[in-house]
C-alpha cells in the first residue's frame, strides 16, 4: 500500500464500483441533455367568420370591428389596393357588428353599420 503524506493508507475503489461511476459519469450528459419536445394548444379552430375586403385607397388602411357592446377589435391592417381575406376570431356568425377601417394616415374612416357576420362578407373602400 502508498502511504499518504499523513500516514493514512489510500483506498482504491473495487473494480465493480469504478465500472458503475464511469458508467454514470458517462450517462449523465446524455440524459440530462436538451431534448425535442413539441407543444401545442390543440387543434387550431377556423374562424366562423370572415370579411373578404378590398381596399382601393392609394394607402394601407387598419380594419377593425365593434361589437353592439361597442368594443373594438383590431383585425388587420391591408395594404394600398389589395383585396384580402380577414378571418374574424372571438365573434360569433350572426351577430351585427360595424365594420371601420381607417387609412393609416388619420385622415378619414369608412365605416358600415349593421353588417351580419358570416362567412366571406364583402366590403370595400371606398
Amino acid at each position: 500500500m502508498t502511504q499518504r503524506p499523513t500516514g493514512a493508507p489510500r483506498r482504491r475503489l473495487p473494480l465493480l464500483a469504478r465500472t458503475a461511476l464511469i458508467a454514470a459519469l458517462a450517462a449523465g450528459p446524455v440524459a440530462c441533455g436538451p431534448r425535442q419536445v413539441e407543444v401545442s394548444t390543440g387543434e387550431a379552430r377556423a374562424p366562423e367568420s370572415s370579411i373578404e375586403f378590398t381596399n382601393n385607397l392609394a394607402q394601407a388602411v387598419n380594419v377593425y370591428v365593434r361589437v353592439p357592446s361597442g368594443a373594438e377589435q383590431f383585425l388587420r391592417q391591408v395594404g394600398a389596393r389589395t383585396s384580402e381575406s380577414i378571418p374574424v376570431r372571438g365573434i360569433a356568425a350572426g351577430t351585427a357588428v360595424t365594420l371601420r377601417a381607417a387609412p393609416v394616415d388619420g385622415s378619414v374612416s369608412y365605416s358600415q353599420e349593421n353588417v351580419v357576420l358570416g362567412r366571406g362578407v364583402a366590403w370595400r373602400v371606398p
